[in-house]
């Protein structure tokens, strides 16, 4: 049994000044509860990461992404929040740019190929 999913997401920066990239074509491997992936992010670089995912709720299948990802500081891996909501998410995002912090949210829509 694999575990390799080919997924494609789109989004939006919010409240965030600067040139994203919007498409991100994604493959991640889930075993039980831990999330293992590669993403093309939003600075046009490849981004590895691994998280936990939480599951809650009862009408809609809802859950939390909790982890560390790397591809977007000069630190090696920073960590990373994603609330998702059935194939819809909103992450918070922050950089650094010429000195100045640049902080936002990032929503999107995801999924399977």
């Amino acid at each position: 049994m694999g575990c390799l999913e080919i997924l494609i997401a789109f989004s939006m920066h919010l409240s965030m000044d600067g040139d994203y990239n919007a498409v991100h074509p994604h493959a991640r491997c889930t075993v039980d509860d831990t999330i293992f992936g590669v993403y093309y992010n939003s600075l046009n670089d490849l981004s590895f990461y691994a998280a936990k995912e939480i599951k809650f709720g009862y009408s809609w299948d809802q859950r939390i992404e909790l982890g560390f990802v790397s591809g977007y500081s000069s630190s090696a891996v920073t960590p990373i929040v994603r609330y998702k909501v059935e194939n819809f998410f909103i992450s918070p995002s922050y950089e650094t740019i010429s000195g100045e912090n640049n902080y936002g949210l990032v929503v999107g829509f995801e999924f399977k190929l």
